[in-house]
């Protein structure tokens, strides 16, 4: 089996066996022993090194991010961008640009948009120290009308993990014909 069969597999088991202690009445449990049953769920020959964004639980019982990437620094040009007034129906892309302004490679481990009309594209690979890389945003508002406002959230190797870029439009609704 690949590890990318072996970590699905684990998760599903791991986020099953919380959420079933969850509901039956597992509320109490200290995070100690939810990290356990998580520990229990982890196949032998699978580490939490395999599983890249591997999840654990805070003081809190509350689940985390922990990565241990070293840290960087990620600078963009602007994090928001209105695009003003638009058309329902259309495609609207904006590129954030941005800078690794830190030693260390950059690794964005994920971007997703606040809604599915707004679909995010970012680097897979790492960005190496002074290299500039873009965020490219599709916002596609649909029958969305009036002011809208839409996030997409990068999880990184940064401290904080996320960053949020903001988009805003005025969605107009064409009179039928047009």
């Amino acid at each position: 089996m690949n590890n990318n069969v072996k970590i699905g597999l684990m998760t599903v088991i791991a986020v099953g066996l919380i959420a079933g202690g969850y509901f039956l009445g597992g509320k109490g449990d200290t995070a100690a022993q939810k990290a356990e049953v998580v520990a229990s769920a982890t196949p032998a020959n699978v580490s939490s090194e395999d599983v890249p964004g591997a999840n654990t639980l805070d003081g809190n019982g509350t689940e985390s991010l922990q990565r241990n990437d070293p840290k960087t620094i990620m600078t963009f040009a602007q994090q928001d961008h209105d695009f003003g007034k638009i058309n329902q129906d259309t495609e609207n892309t904006k590129v954030f640009k941005f800078t690794n302004s830190g030693t260390k490679p950059l690794i964005i481990y994920d971007a997703k948009g606040s809604c599915g009309c707004t679909v995010p594209e970012y680097p897979k690979e790492p960005i190496a120290p002074g290299d500039e890389g873009e965020i490219k945003v599709v916002y596609k508002p649909g029958k969305q009308k009036d002011i809208q406002t839409k996030y997409v959230t990068l999880t990184s190797n940064t401290e904080p993990e996320q960053t949020k870029l903001k988009i805003t439009a005025e969605v107009q609704v064409l009179a039928s014909g047009e």
